[in-house]
């Protein structure tokens, strides 16, 4: 746990695609917040996924963080915030290992988009070559 102005929290980070997401998780009841934005705001419709960590161990309530998102796009950001979270109550307490892993939740997705490649129409099709 780090402490910062009088405040413990656990760090953790989260990756998905190209988003990057940094959280601090503390303990107590307080809006949990995103980018500058309350997670209802910054998520609107699909903030309910976020909290799977928090339903899977059943700690709804008893923490909120505060998480910087940077690059992709939203469902990227998202996947990324809940890895971050995961890992985050993994570190508070190694009993929610388990509980998290048999949901998925600590399993990294490490698919990425595919690169354009030189003579093709797209990311992966060849063009016919002329006989």
């Amino acid at each position: 746990m780090v402490t910062k102005s009088n405040k413990k929290y656990t760090s953790a980070l989260g990756r998905r695609k190209s988003a990057v997401a940094r959280l601090k998780l503390f303990t107590g009841k307080e809006v949990s917040m995103v980018n500058g934005k309350t997670l209802e705001a910054y998520f609107p419709t699909t903030h309910t996924f976020v909290g799977k960590p928090f339903i899977e161990t059943k700690t709804i309530g008893k923490y909120y963080f505060e998480a910087k998102i940077i690059g992709g796009g939203k469902e990227g950001q998202r996947e990324a915030l809940t890895l971050a979270i995961a890992r985050a109550l993994k570190k508070i307490d190694i009993d929610f290992n388990l509980v998290l892993r048999q949901a998925g939740l600590l399993t990294v997705d490490s698919r990425v988009r595919e690169r354009r490649m030189i003579g093709t129409g797209g990311k992966a099709r060849r063009q016919k070559q002329s006989p």
